[in-house]
């Protein structure tokens, strides 16, 4: 007789026979975890802080718009590089090493060409960007030089993703922890300087920002490109940068990618639709959303450093048909990150005023803030379910099924549903904003329904290939 759902997941919890040790998963999580954090939070808190110091909401809200389209891309990117953890991953379990490297070659190529047509779209569109986002003629001033300056570094950020990719898929995280550590210092040098006009440099307000993050993407790519191609796994895996590309490789590269560059972009697409369904309650309104979504970001890093674990193990046991080890560590992490969130978004709810405050320099939008953040905190939960079970099936490969359901509740179901409560005429704001926002999470309770009914039917191992 199968089991249901929560004794399942509570045996899996205490399974010491299968998957991987908690000891194991900690030693993996340490170096991810500080990668997340320099990458996808501290650094853009940090930068959210110097633009606040500036006392513009107005600068401070472009930032929060031009960030969330900016993460649509970056999750375009980091979805192509999957396809390296992936494929990568599976013939490294294997022991086929000279693949790896065949493999790492042809997708670091198709993910270049991707980065510059993102980088041309991004610098000539810019206008139309912010135009769709409806907001003021004068954040559409603000944002246009902001977002070209940012979309030079697109490149670089692409090409860095695919070295960082393989690595992970070699099961080596701390390379780039330590790549990080590194560039998030030279970012917070020049993101300074250039802000504030400091150490000679000219003063540059919100665009610093955007040539601080350009020159931190540059110095990465630099850095992760010497360590592989001057290292042992340039030798190991036979990696020749200018070889010959195989198209047969690429086809199935490219299989590989698009449905998750749709998964991926479709949340966040979702964070983007966030911000236009917010827009015509006032810039105070997207100071707020700006805030609370930081904030929930932080606290959701342990998400995303187990999201990319639970990739990484599954498609090694995947090449080695350990299913029970799959299975026992998607509960496992499942667990932790839980707890870790969970503990965040506690702290935050209990001095929402003082969190928030630091990036309300003029006391716009605390108030208002301070009120929804610890009501959607308590749906968070849905969200980094979804988000570990995703990243489980891409590392099996079963991508496919991540995307349609991605695709189908967030334009389906999310999109819909959030424009038909902005058009409801409400006097209060504080509810509409929340009716709006919970949505997004309810999408993502649904995605999760769906992904463990996928793993409990077993047809994620029978028909990934």
């Amino acid at each position: 007789m199968r089991k249901n759902v929560l004794t399942s997941y509570f045996e899996g919890i205490f399974n010491q026979t299968d998957g991987e040790s908690y000891r194991d998963i900690f030693r993996y999580f340490a170096p991810e975890f500080i990668t997340a954090l320099v990458f996808y939070s501290a650094l853009y808190l940090l930068d959210a802080r110097f633009v606040a110091v500036l006392k513009s909401t107005s600068r401070y809200a472009v930032l929060g718009l031009s960030n969330n389209f900016l993460h649509f891309v970056i999750k375009s990117a980091e979805a192509m590089a999957v396809s390296i953890t992936v494929l990568c991953g599976k013939y490294n379990g294997a022991g086929l090493y000279q693949k790896v490297g065949r493999a790492f070659v042809d997708a670091f190529w198709v993910i270049a060409l991707v980065g510059i047509v993102f980088s041309a779209f991004l610098y000539f569109g810019a206008y139309y960007i912010y135009y769709f986002l409806g907001v003021t003629p004068k954040m559409i001033y603000l944002g246009i030089p902001f977002l070209r300056t940012r979309a030079v570094g697109i490149l670089f950020l692409f090409m860095y993703l695919a070295f960082v990719s393989f690595l992970r898929s070699l099961k080596n995280t701390k390379t780039p922890m330590y790549i990080f550590v590194l560039g998030a210092f030279v970012f917070i040098f020049f993101d300074y300087a250039l802000i504030f006009g400091k150490f000679g440099f000219p003063q540059l307000g919100l665009l610093g920002s955007a040539w601080a993050t350009t020159i931190q993407y540059f110095f990465m790519c630099i850095l992760a490109f010497c360590y592989i191609f001057w290292g042992t796994e340039r030798r190991k895996y036979a990696i020749q940068l200018f070889s010959s590309l195989d198209w047969d490789c690429i086809k199935r590269i490219l299989t590989l990618s698009w449905p998750m560059i749709l998964d991926k972009a479709s949340i966040a697409m979702a964070y983007i639709w966030l911000g236009k369904m917010i827009a015509p309650m006032g810039k105070y309104a997207l100071a707020s959303y700006t805030v609370i979504k930081d904030m929930e970001r932080f606290a959701f890093l342990p998400a995303v450093a187990f999201a990319q674990i639970i990739t990484f193990l599954v498609s090694n046991d995947f090449g080695r048909e350990n299913w029970r080890g799959i299975s026992s560590n998607i509960k496992k992490i499942v667990f932790l990150t839980s707890i870790m969130v969970f503990a965040l978004l506690f702290i935050f709810s209990l001095f929402p005023e003082f969190f928030i405050g630091m990036f309300d320099q003029k006391d716009t939008f605390t108030s208002f803030s301070s009120k929804i953040f610890p009501v959607l905190s308590l749906f968070v939960f849905f969200d980094l379910l979804q988000l570990i079970l995703a990243g489980a099936l891409r590392g099996a490969g079963d991508v496919r099924i991540v995307m349609w359901t991605r695709l189908i509740v967030c334009f389906g179901f999310f999109a819909p549903l959030s424009y038909l409560f902005s058009l409801i005429p409400m006097n209060n704001i504080w509810v509409k904003f929340i009716l709006i926002y919970v949505m997004f999470y309810v999408g993502n309770a649904l995605m999760s329904i769906v992904y463990i009914k996928r793993f409990r039917s077993g047809e994620w191992a029978r028909q990934s290939d």
